[in-house]
């Protein structure tokens, strides 16, 4: 099992939600999909919907904080797959499992998944 470099997890921590979520709209809305469909995905992986993300980001809340509030899809788990070279379902740190589920549904949105297959609806 790859270990991440040491400090990941802490800069993770400490990054807002705020500064990663317009290169998460930029990604998706470069591949033709829309910012209701990254709030869709969003919503379903956290429980935040647009009233309480919008007060996330304005807020500067960092991704500690942000995951510490979300009420995470009890589905989740079944994000697999590998993201920034690490296997989702071998990581052992909570905070980055989460961050990367995050990473993963994105990346699904912008490949042009379909919403019900980003959404497992299907399983």
């Amino acid at each position: 099992m790859k270990k991440p470099p040491p400090g990941t997890e802490e800069r993770i921590a400490k990054m807002t939600f705020a500064s990663v979520y317009p290169m998460y709209l930029t990604k998706v809305e470069k591949k033709g999909r829309t910012k209701q469909e990254l709030h869709t995905v969003i919503e379903w992986l956290t429980g935040f919907d647009e009233k309480k993300l919008k007060s996330l980001i304005d807020d500067e809340v960092t991704f500690d904080t942000f995951f510490k509030k979300c009420k995470l899809n009890p589905n989740a788990h079944l994000i697999k797959g590998v993201i920034c070279g690490y296997r989702i379902e071998e990581i052992e740190s909570s905070l980055i499992k989460k961050t990367r589920y995050l990473d993963k549904l994105v990346d699904e949105l912008a490949k042009g998944r379909k919403m019900e297959k980003i959404l497992r609806v299907d399983v």
